[in-house]
């Protein structure tokens, strides 16, 4: 659903219309568990893939982000393969942004080019326009409506094969409903022209992530900045604890 006004605790950022879901849907249906208001916010309307059209796909990421208990903060149409980081698009991005007030964004990991054959420049260009937006919300003489926002932190999702993750986000308790999720993308998953089982291989890079921190299934973030602990031990804590 999509909320006009709604301040949220997390704003998470996609180019395309399902890639909140393939590398952070976990993680967002594990906060709404939690009772964190989540958003979601979509620049392209991912009209050049493979399955599917424009239509079909605002469809589907509607039924995904009710599976994930997300809302649809905005979608843009910033032209699929076309993505560019520009002042146009990070001011647009920055009202949203004052808006909806997250404590927290995530976005695509924006530093080298991956995604499909590691080359899709959508995902750099998304997290180059997520953190400019941040930047520009928070600062009192911009040219935008509302009052500065400072979000506390950007955390970034798709990440490289030699980037490894600051955190890991156990979502093994989650993993049939984030399936769910993804399988809302009918076009894009469960489409029988495509040449491999995409589903399949996203679960597959859930388990690595998961192996690395001790768990089943986990989702990597990582954090441009240090991250401040209180209490150094709750890190060796197990689940029940």
């Amino acid at each position: 659903m999509t909320q006009a006004g709604q301040r949220y605790d997390l704003l998470a950022i996609g180019a395309h219309p399902d890639d909140v879901e393939v590398g952070a849907g976990g993680i967002l249906i594990d906060l709404s568990e939690r009772g964190y208001r989540c958003a979601v916010v979509i620049l392209t309307q991912g009209e050049m893939g493979t399955g599917g059209n424009a239509e079909i796909r605002m469809i589907e990421v509607k039924r995904a982000a009710d599976i994930l208990g997300a809302d649809i903060a905005r979608t843009f149409d910033w032209g699929d393969t076309a993505l560019e980081d520009t002042l146009e698009h990070r001011t647009e991005l920055a009202r949203v942004i004052r808006t909806a007030g997250p404590r927290v964004m995530l976005a695509p990991y924006p530093h080298v080019s991956h995604g499909r054959r590691q080359s899709h420049p959508d995902h750099v260009a998304a997290g180059l326009i997520a953190i400019n937006a941040a930047n520009l919300a928070s600062l009192r003489k911009a040219d935008l409506p509302g009052d500065p926002h400072l979000v506390k932190r950007i955390f970034h999702y798709f990440l490289p094969p030699k980037v490894p993750p600051t955190m890991v986000v156990d979502i093994t308790k989650h993993f049939d409903r984030w399936i769910k999720a993804l399988a809302a993308h009918e076009s894009q998953f469960l489409n029988p022209g495509k040449s491999r089982d995409y589903i399949e291989h996203i679960a597959a890079m859930a388990r690595s992530f998961g192996i690395q921190a001790g768990c089943k299934y986990g989702q990597g973030l990582y954090a441009a900045e240090p991250i401040r602990m209180s209490d150094l031990m709750a890190l060796a804590e197990e689940p029940g604890d």
